[in-house]
C-alpha cells in the first residue's frame, strides 16, 4: 500500500474512533434513535444543517443539547417564538460612549447566531421574516448587519426542530429555508423496549454526565477528508440520474408526473454525494458504495421533491416517490 494512503487510513481509523466515542456519550443520555444520531453525524462530517421534525417529546432537543456537550464548541440554542425578530437571532447595533474621545458611536452587538453549534429549536414557529434571517449564515457562513459582513466562525452548524406543520401554531418553512438543510430527519415513536428503558431512566435521581470527546479542529480534518473519499462515474450518474427522474418535466416515470409538483435541483445531488462521502468515512471506508447513496436518498430528497394536492389526498409523500425511484432505476453492480 502506498505510504502516504497508509498515513490517511490511519489518520481516518483515528478520528472515526473518536465519532465512536461520540455516539456513546450521545447513548448514555438519549435511548434508541440510532439511525437519527448516525445522520447528525453525517451532517456535521459533510458540513451541513439538519432539519428534525417529530412530535413534542421525542427529545429532539435533548439529543442537540448532548451533542453538542461531546463536542469541544461554543454552543447557543435559540428558541423560536412568534414574536422572535431578526434582531434576535444576528445581533443589533446599541450607542456606546468612546471613553478615549468622549464620542458616541454606534457597536455592533453579535447575537446568538454567532457560535459553532446552533440550536434553532421549534423553528416552524415563528414567521418566514425571522425564519429568513438564519439564510445567509446557513449559505455563505457570514452575517450581514447594516452593510457590514461578519464572518462566522467554523465549523459552523445549524440543528433545527420543528414541530410538525399540521399542528396549532406553526408557520411551513419556505422552499428556499428548506432546501439549506442538507438532510431533513424524521424522528418517529420509540420502541416498547426503548420507551421502557426511557421511562425507568428518567424517571429517578441518577443523571449521566457527558464527556467532550472530540475538538472543533478534528470535525474540520473530518469534513475535508469526507471530500476526498473518491466515487466513481457512474455512482454519480446514478446520482444525476435520480435527481432528474423527481422533475416532472425531465422524467420517464409516469406516478412522478402524477404527484410531484417540482422535483429536486442541482444542490439534491451535490447532499446525496457529500452525505454518502460522509456515511462511507464513518464507517472507515474509503469509497462510496450504492448502498451509501440510496441510504442518504430519503433524507436528502425529502424536503426537495414538493408532492402536489393529488398526492396528498391520496396520502402519497415525498419518501413514497424517492423509494418508488430507487427501485425503478437500474444501477449495475459490475460498474461501480
Amino acid at each position: 500500500m502506498d505510504k502516504e494512503l497508509l498515513e490517511v487510513k490511519r489518520e481516518v481509523e483515528a478520528l472515526t474512533s473518536k465519532l465512536t466515542d461520540l455516539k456513546k456519550e450521545i447513548a448514555k443520555v438519549i435511548i434508541g434513535q440510532d439511525e437519527t444520531v448516525e445522520h447528525l453525524l453525517i451532517t456535521f462530517l459533510a458540513g451541513g444543517h439538519a432539519l428534525l421534525e417529530g412530535v413534542p417529546g421525542l427529545a429532539k432537543t435533548l439529543m442537540i443539547k448532548t451533542l453538542a456537550q461531546a463536542i469541544d464548541l461554543k454552543f447557543k440554542r435559540i428558541q423560536f417564538t412568534p414574536d422572535l425578530m431578526p434582531s434576535d437571532i444576528i445581533g443589533t447595533e446599541i450607542l456606546e460612549e468612546d471613553h478615549s474621545t468622549g464620542k458616541k458611536i454606534f457597536e455592533f452587538n453579535k447575537g446568538p447566531i454567532f457560535a459553532n453549534i446552533i440550536l434553532a429549536d421549534e423553528i416552524n414557529r415563528t414567521p418566514p421574516k425571522t425564519q429568513a434571517a438564519l439564510l445567509e449564515a446557513m449559505q455563505e457562513f457570514e452575517v450581514t448587519y447594516s452593510g457590514k459582513t461578519y464572518n462566522l466562525d467554523r465549523p459552523f452548524f445549524i440543528l433545527a426542530t420543528q414541530n410538525p406543520i399540521e399542528q396549532s401554531g406553526t408557520f411551513p418553512l419556505p422552499e428556499a429555508q428548506q432546501d439549506r438543510f442538507l438532510f431533513y430527519i424524521k424522528i418517529g415513536y420509540p420502541t416498547d423496549i426503548e420507551e421502557t428503558a426511557i421511562l425507568k431512566s428518567t424517571t429517578g435521581t441518577k443523571k449521566e454526565s457527558v464527556k467532550t470527546v472530540i475538538t472543533g479542529a478534528e470535525i474540520l480534518r473530518l469534513q475535508q477528508l469526507v471530500r476526498e473519499v473518491p466515487i466513481s462515474d457512474d455512482l454519480i450518474s446514478f446520482v444525476s440520474q435520480v435527481v432528474r427522474s423527481t422533475r416532472p418535466e425531465t422524467t420517464s416515470s409516469d406516478y412522478v408526473k402524477e404527484w410531484v409538483s417540482w422535483g429536486a435541483g442541482p444542490r439534491a445531488g451535490q447532499a446525496m454525494i457529500l452525505t454518502a462521502k460522509a456515511r462511507a468515512l464513518q464507517a472507515g471506508r474509503l469509497a462510496v458504495t450504492l448502498d451509501d447513496l440510496q441510504h442518504v436518498a430519503l433524507p436528502v430528497l425529502r424536503h426537495r421533491v414538493i408532492v402536489n394536492f393529488r398526492a396528498e389526498a391520496e396520502g402519497i409523500d415525498s419518501d413514497r416517490v424517492t423509494r418508488q425511484l430507487l427501485k425503478t432505476i437500474q444501477f449495475s453492480e459490475t460498474s461501480i
